[in-house]
């Protein structure tokens, strides 16, 4: 009985409690109405394609639309070759054949919240990676219609997570606040990275753990991560994400913000 009290005492503090406090925030901030009413436009956060003639791969994320916002982001890929005219999107969805493409700008508003940049890499780089992100795109299990599910998954950010997981080189975790990277179907899923630098536990995508290079060290319930980053050093919150220990110096053209 003790312990099944400090379990419950260590869920309300660690996940229920920020949650909560998250859920209170964005109820009182302004956000449309509905789905037509939002914004949907580009918002400027990326470089016109013209004036960048260099490859890129972008991991981009934003608050989701209604209540969802307060605990989750949506995020998406952006890719784009040398010299090329434009970027191509990927997104999957809840409606239709799921996996899209230029569906929305590159770096379009969702629901009206600007998106931000979670990774960027340029250059020889992300030339060289560009076939290995659209492998792993094609490779998505999830895409056909009806394989969509909002929680705990298969979604959006499982299917980011997917292609982050697939093409080790991107080197890079989703944000602890995109419920639904951590899905894996079945009762029980364990994968590793390649070089064993990441491992992951899942009870069906509702609790689980995560440590190694790249996910620091994680609890997941219920859709909802808390931990710590220790290469980027941060706390996760629940609801609330990444909140940075002190400034972290990023190298070359890979870029991860503190949001």
């Amino acid at each position: 009985m003790r312990f099944f009290k400090r379990t419950l005492l260590f869920l309300l503090v660690v996940f229920v409690l920020p949650a909560s406090a998250s859920l209170a925030w964005w109820a009182v901030q302004e956000r449309p109405g509905s789905w037509r009413s939002a914004d949907w436009s580009a918002s400027g956060v990326l470089p016109a394609p013209a004036g960048d003639p260099q490859a890129a791969v972008y991991v981009m994320a934003a608050r989701t639309g209604g209540m969802k916002g307060a605990l989750s982001v949506h995020s998406w890929l952006v890719l784009k070759r040398a010299n090329a005219s434009g970027y191509d999107r990927y997104d999957k969805v809840g409606w239709g054949s799921p996996v899209r493409r230029n569906a929305y700008p590159a770096d379009g508003r969702w629901y009206s919240n600007t998106p931000y940049v979670v990774t960027a890499i340029k250059g020889e780089e992300a030339e060289r990676l560009i076939p290995q992100v659209e492998a792993a795109i094609a490779s998505y299990p999830f895409s056909q219609r009806g394989d969509y599910g909002l929680w705990p998954g298969p979604n959006s950010n499982s299917f980011t997570a997917h292609v982050l997981r697939t093409v080790a080189d991107l080197d890079i975790a989703l944000p602890p606040t995109a419920v639904g990277r951590d899905y894996r179907p079945g009762i029980f899923a364990f994968d590793h990275a390649p070089d064993w630098s990441d491992v992951h536990v899942s009870f069906g995508g509702l609790a689980g753990f995560a440590a190694g290079l790249r996910s620091g060290f994680e609890l997941q319930f219920l859709g909802l991560v808390a931990g710590l980053d220790i290469r980027n050093p941060a706390l996760k919150v629940p609801g609330f994400g990444r909140v940075e220990l002190w400034p972290s110096a990023t190298a070359g053209e890979k870029v991860t913000p503190s949001t």
